[in-house]
């Protein structure tokens, strides 16, 4: 299963959140409090990361793996090295999504306000964690040793996800897993590993050069 665009925008833009604390909620209150203020000073990170989905009606399992770097507002770029090489970058403005064995680019441009999930909120600094998202702490998943969880559901229904579940650090709030589950049972889970934060990532790294010889589909 190849990963959509709107995934993985999804992905970047909740794991680099930042959002204001908001008025006290039942369960997981504390600990979404303390992954807020982790990452309202987070910059910008890179990080390996694994990316295995399973979904279909034989909840078959596929791996992905490679690098990613985030950096706000709004730039990502996501290099898949296996099984199979794939590119995705937002410059902040436009989204490009190649595919070297395609010979393909698709752009678009980034959704308009109004129009996206409500995790993109937060990097336009309008969104709030514990106002826009019902939030219960549970069990990290096993072998996560030293970790905690926080599994969110929007309260505004969300067209790409029905819960996000933040595993972090138990100490740093640092990210070291975010799993998606959408409408149709799918399960991704996206797992960083070697992560770095407030590094300085370059400008140019979000630069997308247009391959030669292949064929741009543009989508508004």
């Amino acid at each position: 299963m190849r990963p959509t665009r709107r995934l993985l925008l999804l992905v970047s833009l909740t794991v680099i959140c930042a959002a204001r604390p908001g008025a006290a909620q039942p369960s997981g209150d504390a600990l979404a409090r303390a992954v807020q203020s982790h990452y309202q000073q987070v910059r910008d990170f890179t990080a390996s990361f694994e990316q295995a989905y399973v979904g279909g009606a034989l909840k078959r399992r596929s791996v992905e793996r490679g690098t990613v770097a985030i950096r706000k507002p709004g730039r990502m770029r996501w290099d898949y090295e296996q099984p199979e090489q794939k590119l995705f970058i937002s410059d902040g403005t436009r989204m490009y999504f190649y595919v070297p064995a395609d010979k393909q680019v698709r752009v678009s441009a980034m959704p308009e306000a109004g129009r996206v999930p409500t995790p993109i909120l937060f990097l336009a600094g309008r969104g709030d964690l514990l106002r826009d998202f019902t939030v219960q702490e549970i069990a990290a998943p096993a072998g996560s040793v030293g970790a905690r969880a926080l599994r969110l559901r929007p309260v505004r229904p969300e067209p790409e996800y029905e819960t996000l579940t933040l595993v972090v650090d138990g100490t740093t709030y640092a990210m070291r897993q975010l799993i998606v589950v959408d409408g149709q049972g799918g399960t991704s889970t996206f797992s960083f590993t070697n992560l770095r934060e407030n590094v300085g990532v370059a400008e140019s790294r979000f630069v997308f050069s247009m391959p030669k010889g292949v064929d741009v589909v543009t989508q508004e």
